[in-house]
């Protein structure tokens, strides 16, 4: 294939994976499946590699992220994000109609639309000739915050517009992280010893204010649009019809729950509606917005100072309840966190019966002053098990115990400590049976080794027999053995020992992901798969090595190496590869003259600037890592060269300057 014939194939490529993430993303009527749309996805990503000056900002591959920021600049909305008026109950809600049709002279019915008010981060995306030119962050609703870079990760947000589009379109529109979503995260967060979300918002908000894009990839979030700013060309009518609008320019519109209706009669309606679906949503919503959908009534209103005339967010009473703690137990995860977990009197709260919620950790319970006995306010905001945001103090009767810091786990009595850093304890333990009995339920999950039948019930049972006393023994699990466990027929034995069987050959990414090493979620377990090929080749990456990996931190790197390290782990992992359990390796990113090769920059590179050099070393196959260590190849220095050039100097790794590499890489590229 040669440069033009490259540039054909690329500019197809791009075209065809923008047309599915359309598709995908904005119509929810995927055409091809998941494992079609990563080919193609491969494809371009080995184009690029071969041809790095094909890679645009257009691209889907540039969604993981740029390198990151070290401030968010200011951006002035052309016209402002206004904020809107709030109506609690039925009564404002009248109020907000009659002064419309006060202000319109007109006492016949206004036409309205009604659409979900989603409890996220409002956000603007400019397109500019149809290509996403700039993100933002509402901020005080005059100059927000460029939050581009990290705006441009989510599958979501198209980085170009379906044509016919307009020159300029400032697009406003809400994101936010789906529940499901929200609750692993904060799972793996606990595991990991950091902080939890207090909300989905929380979440959203701070996962799009990080410093670098590629935590924001990480992040599953989403966008629903819901207006514009400033629209070069005829405006629709109605607000409906511009929903319909943006959805036809590849825009992700929550069409579904938009609603137009005539008359105050049918918002009250709509509302009462909305209000009895707010449990059984994907996301958080904490109301429903009411609009004047005729655009040329829009206009007519107006505004006041911060808000417009012609909206208003009917909000939702308050999903909370009071109750008393009973009991305050302690839970401990696979990676031996300690979380503590209120046992309260059951109460009904919005509608559903509760009977435990979430404390976190000790930090929480300190800034709540939470004890046993207290009559306390728990709340239903986005999650399963509610949490407890107040402690009615006042209430006490002198009767309330505090609850200490373990210095024991309650599984197995073991030292418990707590890591600088870290918000939890955690058991020491190796032999911890509550540990172990978490780690079991993640590695058979259906994300992990996807081992169908081997349940909580099933597992707890094994390991109060000592069947099971770590992951490889569930594969040298007899039939026999089975049946010792409370309902275990000869049919579901033999289901179970298939479905064991069927898990010995699983991709290399699901294995990393079921075994449970801190700080390795799913992508990441993907990343590590593609880049290392092999169990083995992983297990003997040095932390340096690790490093080199864009998206690898110090924590995930010292995590994994760690991990190898460990003679029990060692042990584990011999056992399963002696009972056949050998994961499918992965193709290595490799391909290109520079594969095996490591270059580090640093200084300022005057004619070409790193971030293009990076790219044009991995473009060859090699990888641009950030430390220089003894297995670093070369050091490429430009001007006010750093520490790394002393490093570099001590460890006697070759040094180019910026002439010398580009001499370098024109050799590489010449056939």
């Amino acid at each position: 294939m040669d440069r033009d014939q490259a540039s054909l194939r690329h500019a197809a490529l791009c075209a065809e994976l923008h047309r599915h993430n359309y598709n995908y993303y904005v119509l929810d009527q995927p055409q091809i499946s998941d494992a079609s749309y990563d080919q193609l996805f491969l494809e371009l990503l080995e184009l690029e590699r071969a041809w790095p000056e094909l890679v645009s900002a257009e691209s889907p591959s540039q969604r993981v992220g740029a390198q990151p920021s070290d401030k968010f600049l200011p951006v002035a909305h052309t016209l402002p994000m206004l904020s809107l008026e709030n109506a609690f109950g039925e009564e404002e809600i009248r109020e907000f109609d009659a002064r419309i049709r006060r202000f319109l002279a007109d006492d016949a019915a206004i036409d309205y639309i009604c659409e979900m008010k989603l409890d996220g981060v409002a956000v603007e995306l400019v397109y500019r000739q149809g290509q996403l030119a700039i993100g933002s962050t509402r901020g005080d609703g005059s100059t927000g915050e460029e939050i581009t870079g990290n705006l441009r990760t989510l599958p979501s947000i198209p980085l170009v517009l379906q044509p016919p589009y307009p020159e300029l379109l400032e697009v406003r529109g809400e994101v936010y992280m789906e529940l499901k979503d929200f609750q692993a995260l904060n799972r793996e967060r606990e595991e990991d010893g950091l902080a939890v979300f207090a909300n989905p918002r929380n979440a959203a908000a701070g996962s799009l204010r990080q410093l670098d894009p590629a935590v924001t990839a990480r992040r599953p979030l989403k966008i629903f649009c819901y207006g514009v700013g400033s629209l070069s060309g005829e405006t629709p009518a109605s607000h409906l019809e511009l929903l319909r609008q943006l959805q036809q320019w590849g825009l992700r519109v929550n069409l579904a729950h938009s609603r137009s209706v005539n008359g105050i009669e049918q918002v009250l309606a709509c509302f009462q509606q909305r209000l009895a679906q707010r449990d059984q949503l994907d996301y958080e919503i904490d109301g429903m917005v009411v609009k004047v959908d005729q655009m040329a009534l829009q206009r007519e209103l107006g505004e006041k100072s911060r808000t417009p005339r012609w909206a208003i967010a009917c909000k939702f009473p308050p999903r909370q309840a009071v109750t008393r703690i009973n009991d305050i137990q302690l839970q401990v995860g696979r990676t031996g966190a300690i979380t503590p977990v209120a046992v309260l009197q059951p109460v009904e709260v919005s509608g559903v019966t509760v009977s435990r919620a979430s404390l976190h950790n000790w930090d929480e319970i300190a800034r709540l002053d939470v004890r046993i006995g207290d009559q306390v306010v728990v709340e239903r905001a986005g999650d399963v098990i509610p949490d407890v945001v107040r402690v009615l103090s006042e209430q006490r009767s002198g009767s309330e115990t505090q609850v200490p810091l373990p210095s024991s786990c309650p599984a197995c009595g073991s030292p418990v400590s707590r890591l600088e850093g870290e918000v939890v304890p955690r058991c020491q333990g190796s032999t911890c049976p509550a540990q172990l009995l978490e780690l079991l339920k993640h590695f058979v999950s259906r994300r992990g080794m996807d081992i169908d039948g081997l349940g909580e019930r099933t597992l707890e049972q094994l390991l109060r027999l000592g069947l099971v006393t770590s992951v490889a023994d569930l594969y040298a699990l007899q039939r026999e053995n089975l049946f010792a466990c409370e309902r275990m027929g000869e049919k579901l034995a033999d289901n179970l020992l298939s479905a064991i069987d069927r898990s010995r050959q699983r991709p290399l990414a699901r294995f990393l992901y079921a075994l449970g090493i801190r700080q390795v979620g799913e992508h990441l377990a993907k990343l590590l798969a593609g880049q290392f090929g092999s169990l083995q080749e992983l297990s003997r990456a040095s932390a340096e090595e690790l490093l080199a990996i864009h998206e690898v931190g110090p924590q995930v790197a010292s995590s994994v190496v760690a991990f190898f390290a460990a003679p029990a782990n060692q042990a584990t992992l011999q056992r399963l590869a002696e009972l056949g359990v050998i994961p499918e390796t992965s193709e290595r990113r490799t391909g290109g003259p520079l594969t095996g090769k490591t270059f580090v920059f640093t200084g300022t590179l005057p004619n070409l600037g790193r971030k293009q050099a990076q790219e044009m070393v991995e473009g060859l196959g090699g990888r641009a890592a950030g430390s220089v260590s003894k297995k670093t190849d070369y050091v490429v220095t430009g001007d006010a060269a750093g520490s790394k050039l002393d490093k570099a100097r001590a460890l006697g790794v070759p040094i180019l300057d910026e002439a010398a590499f580009l001499q370098l890489i024109a050799g590489l590229e010449q056939p």
